[in-house]
């Protein structure tokens, strides 16, 4: 990437419950040290995963301009291989896949197209939803699922607003059991974004990932 831009770190995300089913996307900007500036999340209604995933892109990319170098975190390969990999052969054909079928979700596609023209970024495939995986793909995606379940638009401006999605039990709920805590042989990041370092005591989430025993 050139020099003299402001270089920003973005993570996007789409969440469907259901395929198709009840949807929302999500993105989340850090600078370039890792804090988180802002993030937003908006509602679909019934829309597909892949829908759900190249919109979360599409408002990314609007969120930022041509004076800013991105680096685009996402766990979609879908998206990053539609709008790099893919997309001149299926503009050479007419947009039509090699099947002479016409493409799927191509308007949306187009769009994001258009945006990368203007703007310089760099993809990032990242892991989806693993422990000590990205934290802001992981907050994107907490984001994401909150609306797709409420279709209430959020947004705030630190990693500590954005809410568990809905199948973590609230910390203090009669369901919630007290965690099993143990020494983290590596350092980590918590799901709230907060990094934990090695022989700090951690407890595995609800979700699946390691983290703060508080934060579960």
């Amino acid at each position: 990437m050139s020099s003299g831009k402001q270089r920003l770190i973005g993570a996007s995300d789409g969440a469907t419950k259901g395929n198709p089913g009840p949807s929302a996307w999500a993105w989340v900007l850090a600078d370039g040290d890792g804090a988180v500036l802002r993030w937003k999340a908006g509602p679909l209604g019934d829309a597909t995963n892949n829908i759900a995933e190249l919109t979360a892109l599409r408002e990314l990319l609007l969120e930022v301009g041509p004076d800013v170098e991105l680096e685009a975190r996402l766990d979609s390969q879908y998206t990053i291989n539609a709008v790099t990999k893919w997309l001149p052969a299926w503009k050479k054909n007419g947009w039509m896949t090699a099947a002479k079928k016409p493409v799927a979700n191509a308007e949306l596609i187009r769009e994001i197209d258009a945006l990368l023209a203007a703007r310089t970024v760099r993809f990032v495939h990242v892991a989806a939803h693993q422990a000590n995986g990205d934290e802001f793909n992981d907050l994107a995606d907490r984001a994401a699922s909150a609306v797709a379940v409420s279709q209430q638009g959020l947004a705030g401006k630190s990693a500590a607003e954005v809410p568990g999605t809905p199948d973590r039990p609230a910390q203090g709920s009669s369901s919630a059991k007290k965690p099993v805590t143990i020494k983290a042989k590596f350092a980590g990041t918590c799901s709230c974004g907060r990094p934990y370092a090695a022989g700090e005591k951690i407890a595995k989430h609800s979700s699946g990932r390691w983290g703060h025993p508080g934060c579960g």
